[in-house]
């Protein structure tokens, strides 16, 4: 079985320090944040960007700030967000992209997203795939129900594509696949055969769906932009917590986590 790619999802658009007192906001904040979770096992950080008031954007001056803050303490794979929050134009969104950093994601179609509908046209979604190609940036597709696989697929039959391809699968988002065992297992069943996936499992459903996928052979992500708990009533310390449960169960179950080094010759990236 293949080393495991932990992601550690920083920070997110919507926690905030009422809900996460440890949650990172500022640049300074998110590359220490990333330097704690690299040493903890994570080969990948998975970035949003915030303002001094805590407030999301998608400025790429401070995607800058960030990227370069987190590339002065640690060598982990540079993972920016294209879905910023609700609300943001694509142009918005796209902004981090052209800093050219070594992934960014690609969400697959629209979703309810709580109380609030996260849009993503087919027009744009195309944008911001041709615009990862023109600047070098490995996508990760983001998976948040079953439709959004079957357009990967799609995009793969249109020759739109190239694999070997890397996916998230993001279940447990109200209006969303849910996340259980059962949608994590339907949803690798549609994989290409070459495709390598990570699970984000939301809530309650990240302990429980990234065990799953150390024994599937999958990837996990943990962290505050999907979880702000330990445990059931129990805030967690930091981001790094998540992750070295992660990395801890992972080396019980006789996996061997996979080194930034690592993690980026398995997903088709070039060294550093």
């Amino acid at each position: 079985m293949q080393p495991l790619i932990i992601t550690a999802a920083l920070t997110g658009a919507e926690v905030t320090r009422e809900q996460q007192p440890a949650l990172p906001i500022s640049p300074l904040e998110i590359a220490i944040a990333a330097a704690e979770c690299a040493r903890a096992g994570a080969s990948i950080v998975h970035l949003h960007a915030r303002k001094a008031d805590g407030s999301p954007t998608q400025d790429r001056e401070t995607y800058r700030q960030i990227i370069e803050a987190v590339r002065e303490r640690c060598d982990v794979i540079v993972q920016v967000s294209t879905g910023g929050a609700v609300g943001m134009t694509p142009a918005e969104r796209l902004a981090p992209v052209t800093l050219a950093p070594e992934m960014a994601t690609l969400s697959m179609g629209t979703v309810n997203f709580g109380d609030d509908v996260f849009m993503n046209h087919p027009a744009d979604m195309e944008s911001f795939l041709r615009a990862m190609q023109e600047h070098g940036v490995k996508p990760e597709f983001e998976i948040f129900d079953t439709g959004m696989i079957s357009t990967v697929n799609r995009w793969l039959k249109k020759g739109l594509l190239q694999g070997p391809l890397h996916v998230d699968f993001v279940l447990g988002i109200p209006g969303g696949m849910a996340g259980t065992p059962q949608a994590l297992l339907y949803m690798v069943a549609q994989l290409p055969p070459d495709a390598s996936w990570t699970v984000a499992g939301i809530g309650g459903a990240q302990l429980t769906l990234g065990t799953l996928a150390i024994l599937l052979g999958g990837h996990v992500r943990v962290g505050f932009e999907d979880n702000v708990y330990y445990r059931k009533g129990e805030l967690a310390a930091s981001n790094a917590q998540l992750v070295s449960r992660i990395a801890r169960i992972s080396r019980e179950l006789n996996r061997p986590l996979a080194t930034p080094c690592e993690a980026r010759a398995l997903l088709g990236l070039r060294p550093l």
